[in-house]
Formats: C-alpha cells, structure tokens, sequence
C-alpha cells in the first residue's frame, strides 16, 4: 500500500480522496494556486504545497510544478481526481517514468480512450455495439455529406479528440453540413488543439447510460451497474441516479456482461466507465469511456455498498480484486443533484462570497462539498459547488427525500441552479422516469416547467 499520495486537484474530489487516504492510513498532500490558498482540502490534508497562480494551465495543469511538490513531499503516489490531468495520458506516462504510480489505468489505455476515433474502433474490435458511422475521422464537408447519406441524417459530428459536447454539432439537412463541419472543427481546436472530426447518426431521444467497471491487476473485471445520467444541458450532466429506470434486469445483464468481455478483451485496469446511448427500442450503443473517477460515482457507491475511491486506491497499490461478479447487489435507488455556483435561469456561473452555509442532513443524505460560509467560489474554476445525494429503499421515496433536502440547503451570497433542481424533481416526465437527454430543453420550454422554476426561485431561503 501507498505510504503517502499526492492529490492533484481541489475541491470535493480532493477532500473525497483524502477522506478515503485517510481511512487506508496514508498521509496525502494537497496542492493549491493561490487562491485555494484557504480551501478545506489543503486545511484537511497532512502536507500542502502552493504550485502557482490561479490560473489552472499555471497550477492544476502544470505537470512539472505537481511532480516537483511530489519530490519534494516525498509522495509515491498521485490521485488525479476527475478533471484537469485525470485523462492526460502523458501525465500519467511522466508519472510512471519518474517511478511514482497514477492512481488510474496505464497510460496507454488512457491514451487509446482520449481519442473517440480510436476509442471506437477498439470498441467495435472489442465486441461493443456502435451506432453506424465513420470509422476514422471525416476529413471536410465533402466526405461527411458522403457518410451522412450512406448512413441517413439526422447526423451528429463530434470532435475526436473531445468530450462535454464540444466541437459536436447536429445536422439534419445536407445543406447545413458544410457550416457546422467548419464550426465544430474550430470548437474542436480552440478547445482540444485537434480539430479533427468523426461522423455518427443522431439519436433523437437517446438516454444517457453509463456502467461502472473496476478491474484489477491481475485480470480480473467486475462492472457495479449503471448510472442514468440523461438529466442534462448541453452535455453537461445535472442530476444522476442508479439503478435507471429505463433498464431491466435482463437489459441490465446485458449491457454489463458487454462491457465486462470488452474490457477483458483490451486488458483494462482500474476503476473506468463505458458510457452509452439507450435509443426508444431499448438498444445501447457504445458513446465513449472515461478513464476516471466520475463526478457521480456516489450514486453507485450507495446502491451497491463499495467505496469506490477506496477501491481504486487499493486496486492502484496492486492489491487484487475481492469480490466477484455475483457478490455486487444493487439495493434501493440513489440521485445526485449537481449544485452548481450559476443562476438557475440562465445557467450562467456565479461566483463570489458566499455568506450563509447550511447543509441538509437526516437518514440517507450525503453531500460532498468544499464550500463554507464565508467561503469564496472563484471564478477561475468549474462552478460545481456540492453534490447533494440521497438514497432510500425506492425510487419514489428517493425522489421526495431529494425534495425536501433541496428545501433545506441554504446557500446566500452567491446564486445557485438549487432551484432548478427542484423544479426538476416535480417534472411529471422525471418522477414516472420517463425523460431523455432533452428533459431540460422541454422544462424549460414548457409553461408548467418554467411556473415551477420561478416558484422555486421565489421559495429558495
């Protein structure tokens, strides 16, 4: 086992690692810019080294700077988190070189994920299923119209080397082909440095399902079900749950004993998650994998009983698997609601002091947090604020304990999307679970919706 980790990120997934560190009996090290300077997780930590300015390319991103405060802490480990380095293959390869372990897969296996093109021809050589598209990049508008014909719009262009719905453009007619080729291209360079492109068919009301894989040294893999995370504005994910309620047993089954024989196939290792499409006749196509901790495994983590940070600390030291497949039981039902630092209307990010600070609590409420009165959400990072997750026997009784912990969680100084998450947990569409990947597009669209929305606002304490 590690004897001390670096963990080189902030905010709740920091204080998440070192919480788990804890527990196992290794010390940590926090890193900070100078503006987390005040931040709990370097308060919480054993050691803290300051590795630059605010700006996340002069610290959190700075791979010298964290290897340097690795050296010099004398850390034999680093935990990435999610974010920043998490899938930065290079990163994890410098790590390797200069003899201190990534905690995460090979360098390789991330490598090979970054890329959605690779990525989804290992897929395809691995047994996942694809929804029809090109098999490498489209190289212009040309060969796309092409693609897009044989394979019969609505189409969607995604960026290669992209992720959170950047440099991804819809396209319905082939005369719009050429101006969104040019503008996700573009995105794809401003955001990625890459600007290549691949091509797939649109899915109209796709719904959004993950399965939580974990594999060990040692070849052995396990997947702990999935996660519905469809609740989303322009990819970003807003509210999770586990189990889904579009699946069934035997749907269940099948997209875990898939993604179990094609991890097998590429030699996986550590905790990872195969992200997939569910179209309306119940078939799942492969989207893409995320090398990482997600934002959501909390969600996993209460249904199936596994502290998952732990285990992939664990798992990172070379300890085997403990379980098999047939010991995972998913029992009762989870969500996770993203509180974010934005205004609930325009989604906009809010940052500033915030000057109250009140969580809620009581039987089967979790929240992971940073923040605390008096605490400053700056405006140089992501906006997430807190994750509030619930859990209870069932799906119905989840969802009335989300809405009265929403009611709860007090937050002043600063504006929060609070308040569309409670307009959310009302949604006819939400509590029978029958929504997609547009659920916010309609509620915000919608008379009922919007009413919701503003009473919300109105009502937020």
């Amino acid at each position: 086992m590690f004897k001390k980790v670096l963990i080189a990120n902030r905010g709740e997934i920091a204080l998440r690692v070192i919480r788990a560190c804890r527990e196992l009996g290794i010390a940590t090290v926090a890193v900070h810019s100078t503006a987390d300077a005040n931040a709990l997780h370097v308060r919480f930590a054993d050691e803290s080294v300051c590795i630059g300015p605010p700006p996340s390319k002069e610290s959190y991103l700075n791979i010298p700077q964290l290897l340097s405060a690795a050296e010099i802490t004398r850390a034999d480990a680093i935990h990435p988190g999610y974010g920043f380095l998490s899938e930065n293959s290079e990163f994890a390869k410098v790590c390797r070189d200069c003899k201190i372990h990534f905690i995460g897969p090979r360098p390789e296996m991330i490598s090979l994920m970054g890329n959605k093109v690779r990525a989804r021809n290992a897929a395809r050589e691995a047994g996942l299923p694809l929804l029809p598209g090109s098999i490498g990049t489209v190289k212009d508008p040309k060969e796309a119209e092409a693609f897009a014909r044989e394979i019969g719009f609505p189409v969607i262009l995604k960026a290669a080397a992209g992720g959170g719905g950047k440099g991804m453009k819809i396209v319905r007619e082939p005369h719009a082909l050429a101006q969104a080729f040019s503008t996700a291209a573009a995105e794809a360079v401003a955001s990625f440095g890459n600007g290549d492109l691949y091509i797939e068919r649109y899915v109209e009301k796709p719904r959004h399902i993950e399965i939580q894989v974990v594999a060990d040294e040692h070849g052995r893999i396990i997947h702990l079900g999935e996660r519905e995370c469809s609740v989303q504005r322009r990819h970003q994910k807003l509210i999770e749950e586990s189990p889904s309620p579009a699946l069934t047993p035997e749907l269940r089954q099948q997209m875990g004993e898939v993604s179990i024989r094609a991890m097998e196939k590429l030699g996986y290792n550590n905790v990872g998650t195969i992200e997939y499409l569910l179209d309306e006749n119940g078939r799942f196509y492969f989207m893409e994998m995320n090398t990482r901790i997600q934002v959501e495994h909390p969600v996993t983590e209460l249904v199936t009983g596994i502290d998952l940070v732990r285990e992939q600390i664990k798992l990172s030291s070379g300890e085997p698997l403990q379980r098999k497949q047939e010991d995972i039981q998913m029992r009762g039902h989870a969500i996770e609601c993203r509180v974010n630092a934005e205004d609930p209307v325009t989604f906009a990010p809010w940052p500033g002091k915030i000057t109250a600070y009140s969580v809620p609590g009581g039987y089967g409420v979790r929240v992971d947090s940073s923040a605390y009165e008096n605490y400053t959400v700056l405006p140089y990072y992501d906006s997430l604020l807190a994750k509030l997750i619930v859990y209870a026997e069932d799906r119905p009784t989840a969802i009335r304990r989300m809405q009265r912990a929403l009611g709860e969680y007090v937050v002043q100084g600063i504006r929060t999307n609070i308040p569309f998450h409670r307009a959310a947990m009302a949604e006819d569409a939400f509590v029978e679970g029958n929504y997609d990947t547009r659920f916010v597009e309609r509620l915000l669209a919608s008379e009922t919706g919007s009413h919701r929305l503003r009473k919300a606002i109105e009502e937020t304490p």
